[in-house]
């Protein structure tokens, strides 16, 4: 992959053809993994092909932390290795469907980043090229919630030349010190 500096000596159209080809490169790679695999911030599900007929006890399924392996027992694994971020154990499940598919879905440690694979050895995706589904402000956690709340107001405060709500803040704590204080004189005070 080329370096930045050099994206930007080429021209728009070189541009969108180097993209074209990286975009058909990593797909290929992509294809080529014995598995299919989507992910969203917080999660990750992965499809594994298996023979027709198989069933659970037939396969050794082994999710932990950091490392995934998937296979029928007694062969050699299908996908097996060091899993490109850690994982919550706990909430990650897996099951086959239609005795020819083995449905993984791993719950991400880090809720807020993009997997450039799901094993480490594995070809890397563009993660800068990921575009997310739209998603709700009711999907997000509390905090988040609230930060992107006061994020939206601020803009909108400013796009209408009206204090944001940190300038909201400093005001109103300025006029409780100043009821607080009527001997003190801010005529001339210049406040920012």
């Amino acid at each position: 992959m080329a370096g930045d500096e050099d994206t930007d000596m080429l021209s728009k159209e070189e541009r969108d053809q180097r993209d074209k080809e990286e975009r058909e490169r990593e797909e290929a790679e992509q294809a080529a993994l014995p598995y299919k695999w989507t992910q969203e911030l917080g999660e990750l599900d992965i499809t594994v092909p298996v023979p027709k007929g198989t069933r659970g006890k037939d396969l050794n399924v082994v999710i932990a932390k950091q490392k995934l392996t998937v296979g029928l027992k007694g062969q050699e694994p299908i996908m097996s290795g060091e899993l490109c971020k850690e994982i919550k154990v706990e909430d990650s499940t897996w099951t086959v469907q239609d005795q020819q598919v083995v449905l993984i879905h791993l719950e991400k440690i880090n809720q807020q980043a993009w997997w450039e694979n799901v094993l480490t050895h594995h070809p890397k995706i563009d993660t800068r090229k990921i575009e997310p589904a739209n998603s709700k402000l009711s999907d997000l956690d509390g905090e988040t919630r609230g930060m992107v709340e006061k994020m939206m107001f601020d803009n909108q405060q400013k796009q209408m030349g009206k204090p944001t709500s940190d300038e909201l803040k400093k005001m109103e704590a300025l006029r409780k010190f100043q009821s607080a204080h009527p001997e003190l004189d801010f005529s001339n005070a210049k406040i920012s």
